[in-house]
């Protein structure tokens, strides 16, 4: 029996990690990635409990935690300084089993793409047309670089794919959040400095820790979509003025051409599934969700593993194969886009009001039933592996 193919669209984080969980259940891979070379950008991830777990299906999971500094699942500030909320990476191992590890996006690619067969990753190559197949009928793929039989194609080319538009004409497409994101690594100042989240009026602001001495700091503002500034450093230094030390001086310090800014863009109407014919959709091309629960690239990881969970069977059987992936991945999926909404819509409110309302309630939670706290984040941590790979 030939050994199945599958063509993955997209080289980020989904795209690789589909790629290698399908490597690992017999499947040979060729992944197609538009840029000229796989650079991610210089930006960190918080790996939560549930998104280690896949990773350990992968293998990985050591790795990761080795080459991660790591924090406590929630840590939250108002812009003066004042604690709201805080709980310790002891605390997360204590109730979840696990710290939140936080590592650079580029690592985690580097780590998925040591493990991939040399020259299964080819650069330069956009696909332009996919057929999706069928039961009798495989999959084909058109690329700049030509064209691929696919005995099942993985679209993860990111929140604003236009392939997942050709394949759902009438789902709306990924819509604007409203809010921009400026992000920028820099030296760490104090080894003793605190890592977390503040929340002020229009906008939050935050800092995580990094190996060797660096931090990833960031922060939001409501925007229009595709506004850009000549000189980013100073927008993203303006978001944190007047706010507590150390955000200024981090914003200060960053080098002006080390400053990203992007857009959030999330799919807020649900698809209908998450597959058509051979065509598995995976990560934001599937649940593109706002940053709020730093749940993105955990989801992406939870889509690989349980893809190639379903897909290990025989290639003639795909379509039907999907269809569980579709029923396991799209309610859990489309629950945490929600919540992740409905927490920046709180959290971007430019209203005095709703800050304080808001701010109390965290608060609250945090000081007086830090039980709710672990209900309201269990669902999403707790996730388990369906099976190993």
């Amino acid at each position: 029996m030939a050994q199945p193919h599958a063509v993955v669209v997209g080289g980020g984080i989904g795209g690789l990690a589909a790629a290698l969980a399908l490597c690992r259940v017999g499947w040979a891979v060729t992944v197609c990635e538009r840029a000229p070379g796989l650079e991610p950008a210089e930006v960190a991830l918080a790996l939560a409990p549930n998104a280690l777990r896949a990773l350990d299906t992968l293998d990985l999971g050591e790795d990761v935690r080795k080459r991660s500094a790591q924090q406590g699942i929630a840590a939250i500030r108002r812009s003066d300084g004042r604690w709201i909320l805080r709980v310790s990476a002891e605390r997360t191992r204590e109730r979840f089993g696990e710290a939140v590890c936080v590592l650079r996006r580029s690592e985690l690619c580097t780590m998925l793409l040591e493990r991939l067969p040399d020259g299964s990753v080819h650069t330069a190559a956009t696909v332009t047309a996919v057929e999706p197949g069928d039961t009798r009928r495989p999959s084909r793929v058109v690329t700049s670089t030509g064209e691929h039989t696919a005995d099942l194609v993985v679209l993860a080319d990111g929140a604003r794919s236009a392939l997942r538009t050709e394949l759902f004409l009438e789902h709306p497409g990924a819509v604007y959040a409203g809010f921009s994101c400026w992000s920028t690594v820099v030296p760490r100042p104090d080894p003793a400095m605190a890592f977390g989240e503040s929340w002020g009026r229009g906008g939050v602001a935050g800092i995580l820790p990094l190996t060797g001495d660096q931090v990833f700091c960031y922060a939001t503002g409501n925007a229009p979509a595709g506004g850009r500034s000549a000189d980013e450093r100073a927008e993203l230094s303006a978001r944190v003025s007047g706010w507590h030390d150390p955000l200024p001086r981090l914003a200060a310090a960053a080098r002006p051409e080390s400053v990203m800014r992007t857009d959030v863009w999330h799919v807020d109407t649900p698809l209908p599934a998450y597959h058509k014919g051979r065509v598995a959709l995976v990560g934001d091309t599937a649940h593109a969700m706002t940053p709020n629960l730093a749940q993105g690239a955990c989801q992406a990881l939870e889509d690989a593993v349980v893809l190639a969970h379903h897909i290990s069977g025989s290639a003639a059987y795909v379509p039907t194969a999907l269809q569980p992936y579709t029923d396991a991945r799209l309610p859990r999926t489309t629950a945490l886009v929600q919540r992740s909404a409905q927490l920046a819509e709180a959290v971007q409110s430019a209203s005095p009001l709703a800050a304080r309302m808001r701010d109390t309630a965290a608060a609250v939670v945090g000081a007086t039933a830090p039980g709710l706290l672990a209900r309201y984040t269990r669902p999403v941590d707790a996730w388990r592996s369906p099976g190993p790979l």
